[in-house]
């Protein structure tokens, strides 16, 4: 395959090549995964972009490496989004339970840390907070 530059659009042929699939692979996949869109040109050519190829990689790490199944990828695509399934292609595996925004932004209780490196982002999150709290507070009073 012909160099191309990392942000250069793909055909079929080159995104099969590249993902070391067949073609109807990536047009089945098409069928499955809604998330999958490549740009079409005239005579529905189609044209991948990193984006769409980072996703594949993701989609073929699910089925290919983990295991799962088409349906099981669906839901897995559907439950931690497109961006958590394309950094799977980085090698990373899936988490044993979908954990919570809540869960996955509260640092427990019993974790020590040094909280002076942090004081300065700390204080000023906390002053966006208050920001945000003033502006709403404002809407609903409006």
């Amino acid at each position: 395959m012909t160099e191309k530059a990392p942000d250069a659009y793909r055909t079929i042929s080159e995104a099969a090549e590249e993902l070391d699939l067949p073609a109807h692979v990536l047009r089945f996949w098409e069928s499955r995964f809604s998330q999958i869109k490549p740009v079409k040109r005239a005579g529905g050519r189609r044209l991948y972009r990193p984006g769409d190829l980072q996703l594949l990689r993701g989609i073929r790490t699910l089925l290919y490496d983990q295991g799962y199944t088409i349906k099981g990828a669906q839901k897995y695509l559907r439950d931690h989004g497109v961006a958590e399934v394309s950094a799977l292609a980085g090698g990373s595996t899936p988490e044993a339970a979908p954990v919570s925004l809540a869960e996955r932004y509260t640092v427990p209780e019993t974790a020590s840390f040094d909280g002076g490196r942090l004081q300065p982002t700390i204080d000023r999150l906390s002053a966006a907070k208050a920001t945000l709290d003033a502006a709403l507070t404002a809407r609903l009073n409006n």
